[in-house]
């Protein structure tokens, strides 16, 4: 876990000061769309570190205006979809069985992000925006 972290705070820390706000609000906010999921579900599967590592990513994503089912998207890519996972996999239990995995997790990720997006209230995804709005101005 200690050798995790930092290289993952260095990225965010990348992230907070070479990514404007106004960039990530356009290719990942609300009115981003299907560019938005596809983004999203690339940026969570191309992670290689844990599950762990992809909260303070999806803090700094709602920190900086992106729709919350797209970090949902990421949260559940990042779990599920992982490419250097699906490489492993295809090489120890065959190409059929990672494509198929793959092909079926890609629309349960969307749909399970959708569904939680739809399942918290509008109110409750307010301050979960505020509380990390408010962390980044103290």
């Amino acid at each position: 876990m200690l050798s995790v972290l930092p290289p993952i705070f260095i990225l965010l820390g990348l992230l907070e000061v070479w990514v404007p706000r106004e960039t990530i609000i356009r290719f990942l906010g609300q009115e981003s769309g299907l560019v938005g999921i596809l983004l999203s579900l690339f940026l969570g599967a191309a992670a290689a570190g844990p599950l762990y590592g992809a909260f303070p990513v999806a803090a700094t994503m709602l920190r900086k205006g992106a729709k919350f089912s797209n970090v949902m998207v990421l949260l559940y890519s990042w779990s599920t979809l992982k490419l250097p996972m699906f490489l492993f996999e295809t090489s120890a239990l065959g190409a059929q069985f990672s494509v198929t995995r793959m092909l079926i997790n890609i629309p349960g990720v969307i749909i399970m992000a959708w569904l939680t997006s739809c399942l918290i209230p509008s109110p409750e995804q307010e301050a979960i925006y505020q509380k990390h709005c408010l962390a980044n101005i103290a």
